[in-house]
């Protein structure tokens, strides 16, 4: 088994124990609804809510080394906890709170990437919205790639949907606008 699905395997099994809501988002998710491709490190969405996010933060720094030298404010600043799984995997864990995150994670599925290494994923529509709003030129090839293999069995309308509003709070509607663009292309290829 890689280092890769032995760290998520890890990150797993603590989290299941804690009775946490989570799911594998990034490369890992990438791997099961697009084009497969090389990833360094383990990307997780954990619910915490808002105000409850230090006590996440320091269970898991009991178990887990951190990347950086102030994990706490950072991970409280940022909603992101940048850690190491004990093979030395890059790990990065989102604090979720808002509610397209819970459902999301509400949502996800376990995937057999091997018989030894089934992870919990989130899916392919919220990948799809996920690396849209994040709108950087690796995301847009993995949204291509989640489209081109996922092709008639994404729900379009959901992804719609729930990218629009995050577009209009980050003041870019022109991502809505390109993702129409791209699904109208391979609409029109397929």
């Amino acid at each position: 088994m890689n280092s890769l699905f032995q760290a998520g395997l890890e990150l797993q099994q603590f989290f299941l124990e804690k009775k946490w809501t989570f799911c594998f988002i990034g490369g890992l998710a990438v791997i099961r609804w697009g084009e497969v491709r090389m990833t360094q490190d383990i990307d997780l969405s954990l619910f915490t809510e808002f105000g409850n996010e230090e006590t996440y933060i320091n269970s898991l720094l009991e178990k887990f080394n951190s990347r950086i030298t102030d994990p706490i404010d950072f991970a409280k600043k940022n909603r992101v906890l940048l850690l190491s799984a004990s093979n030395g995997v890059s790990v990065d864990i989102s604090l979720a709170g808002l509610l397209f995150e819970q459902q999301m994670i509400k949502g996800a599925t376990s995937f057999p990437f091997s018989p030894e290494c089934s992870l919990i994923t989130c899916s392919a529509e919220d990948l799809v919205v996920l690396k849209a709003f994040a709108d950087r030129a690796r995301d847009w090839m993995d949204v291509e790639g989640i489209i081109m293999r996922q092709g008639n069995s994404l729900d379009l309308d959901y992804i719609i949907k729930q990218l629009t509003p995050f577009c209009e709070l980050k003041e870019a509607p022109e991502i809505v606008d390109k993702l129409r663009k791209l699904i109208k292309h391979f609409q029109e290829e397929g």
